[in-house]
């Protein structure tokens, strides 16, 4: 493919605005220092993604810098190399029709949880709600190909999960579109900090399974406006 076809221009546009702000909510909630991170969205009715450029910095992003890539990295638009993770996007778009948004971060927390690769527990009525269940570690994997997106795929797989920690790398998180990944990134650090913090007053009870099934039902069904 050479260009974005005309028929996509419109969409293409609005996801590069939307990308780019989307992008901004990061640094916003400390979930990346200086080039670290990525959000993408994929474009629907195509085999494409739009991303940021790599090692570009936060204020600088704009939706003219963003890029448009197939799922195999190739750039299709911009006059930038994108980012380093588009691989591992474009794998998880491949081959997770579902999911219109994925979000990479190094969050301080949820990246200590990964370098141990230790889960984190359902120890909370919020990860019930948001995250279904403990929040899974998925296997090491070196940056370059499509290793890291071939490990998000097999780990959240059957799960209810938005999100993986990536042994000794970081988390990656999923949604419906970009801005649920982006919720879950944020949402994944915040509870990753506080059982981070219960652990140093000993180990916190999970919540029966039973119970944890009762609270993702309802936050996914019936919380919030519909």
């Amino acid at each position: 493919m050479t260009g974005v076809p005309q028929s996509l221009r419109a969409e293409v546009d609005r996801l590069k605005e939307e990308v780019a702000a989307l992008h901004a909510l990061l640094p916003a909630n400390e979930l990346v220092v200086w080039t670290a991170g990525n959000v993408s969205a994929r474009v629907p009715g195509a085999d494409l993604l739009v991303i940021k450029p790599s090692g570009v910095t936060y204020d600088l992003l704009t939706p003219e810098s963003m890029v448009v890539t197939d799922f195999d990295g190739t750039l299709v638009e911009g006059d930038r190399a994108p980012s380093s993770d588009t691989f591992a996007h474009g794998y998880v778009y491949a081959h997770m029709p579902h999911v219109g948004g994925v979000v990479h971060t190094h969050s301080d927390y949820a990246t200590a949880w990964a370098a141990r690769r230790e889960p984190i527990p359902c120890v909370l009525t919020m990860i019930a709600d948001e995250f279904g269940g403990d929040i899974p570690v998925g296997p090491f994997a070196l940056i370059g190909d499509d290793s890291i997106g071939r490990g998000i795929v097999e780990t959240l797989t059957g799960s209810r999960s938005p999100a993986v920690l990536m042994a000794q790398h970081g988390p990656f998180t999923i949604g419906k579109d970009a801005k649920a990944a982006v919720k879950a990134a944020v949402m994944v650090e915040d509870v990753a900090r506080t059982v981070h913090l219960a652990r140093a007053h000993g180990e916190p009870r999970r919540l029966d399974q039973a119970d944890i099934d009762s609270l993702y039902a309802r936050y996914q069904n019936v919380y919030g406006q519909k």
